[in-house]
């Protein structure tokens, strides 16, 4: 082992021993830190894990969606427009999708009724979201009631639970038959909430929509990569607003750590007078004292990141669940895997830990430079 090596080492010794001898200050200092550190890391890393899973939901996404507006307003696709999308050249399919919004007073909720564009159920029966099945206890074969659009009853029977893996999309979901969404929303044969169209060549989707606006001036394509870009600026304003909402405490956090770090007690003072007076050197009580602000903070830092990490895997973040995910009355329930950006990492690491280190060498300093003897003294 090096001179300089050797010297760091019984300087993190020395620096050890006098943290545990200020214990209480120090582990008051420690769980505030590490709190700090833990709000942070949690709201980034529940914003990363969302990120991820809409990424991966939408990659199945249809790569066009074709809306017609009418008056500025999302109105219903005749298929004349589903015929004539068909024959534009880079298309590969086209479909007409059906789906539509039901509120439930019994739960306050809105309901997705959707047919599927593959194998749909027999008409009578659905198939439900797992939280829409929980909420109500629902099993296969047992009958859910919902009003139409006239105000008749609807009965339809259970044919299956979707899996809870689907849980993010599905949650409030439920499949039934066409014929069956035709009656329930009073909607003819002939028309459609949406189009979805697949292209041939994925380098040529923004050409196909081109085309679509050109050919057809009453619709609006959105293409996947818009959606995606959607959700991104979603997730990234919610996670501003957290942070905002966060700014005082993080505020009182550094002033309050500046100021432990930055003012030495009586004890501290005499002890650097002290070494002083045995011959330490002013840069080895420096780099006493950097050791010291940087054991404190990086172990803060390591135990509050830690903490966000299994609040996120095992918790699924419930602090902040309401402010991130959006209010809803029934909660998708699915586990999220947080995903650790390095950058950002590095950004949090640099923007609390650095700060405290550093703040700690200038009264340090202040009191190695002065005589031994009147440190002592005061």
């Amino acid at each position: 082992m090096t001179p300089w090596l050797q010297r760091q080492r019984h300087l993190i010794d020395f620096t050890v021993e006098a943290l545990a001898r200020r214990k209480g200050r120090n582990l008051a200092l420690l769980v505030v830190y590490a709190l700090m550190v833990f709000v942070l890391a949690s709201v980034l890393l529940f914003s990363q894990a969302l990120r991820r899973e809409a990424a991966l939901l939408l990659a199945q996404a249809p790569e066009i969606t074709v809306q017609r507006l009418v008056a500025g307003r999302m109105d219903l696709v005749p298929a004349a427009h589903l015929e004539r999308l068909a024959g534009l050249r880079g298309v590969a399919s086209a479909q007409g999708r059906l789906w539509g919004y039901y509120y439930d007073p019994a739960t306050q909720a809105n309901y997705t009724l959707m047919v599927p564009l593959t194998d749909p159920p027999p008409p009578g029966t659905m198939q439900v979201g797992p939280t829409l099945a929980r909420f109500w206890r629902l099993g296969v074969g047992d009958v859910l009631s919902l009003r139409t659009h006239d105000g008749r009853a609807f009965p339809l029977s259970v044919q299956g639970i979707l899996p809870t893996d689907s849980a993010l999309v599905a949650a409030d979901l439920v499949l039934i038959a066409e014929a069956d969404f035709r009656a329930f929303f009073g909607i003819p044969a002939g028309l459609y909430t949406d189009l979805v169209l697949k292209v041939r060549n994925p380098r040529e989707v923004a050409k196909v929509a081109q085309k679509v606006q050109r050919d057809l001036p009453d619709t609006r394509p959105i293409i996947r990569e818009e959606i995606l870009r959607t959700y991104a600026a979603l997730f990234d304003w919610r996670e501003g607003m957290v942070m905002v909402l966060l700014s005082g405490a993080v505020l009182a956090f550094m002033i309050l750590a500046w100021d432990k770090a930055s003012g030495l007690s009586a004890e501290e003072r005499r002890e650097i007078g002290v070494l002083k007076a045995i011959g330490w050197e002013t840069s080895d009580i420096l780099a006493m004292k950097l050791w010291e602000g940087l054991l404190v903070s990086v172990f803060a830092f390591l135990l509050g990141y830690l903490a966000a990490y299994v609040h996120v895997a095992a918790f699924s973040a419930s602090l902040f669940v309401p402010v991130l995910k959006g209010w809803s009355v029934l909660y998708p329930d699915f586990a999220l895997t947080p995903q650790v950006d390095p950058f950002q990492v590095f950004t949090l690491f640099f923007l609390t830990v650095f700060p405290y280190a550093l703040a700690t060498l200038v009264p340090v300093w202040r009191s190695a430079v002065a005589d031994p003897d009147a440190v002592m003294r005061q």
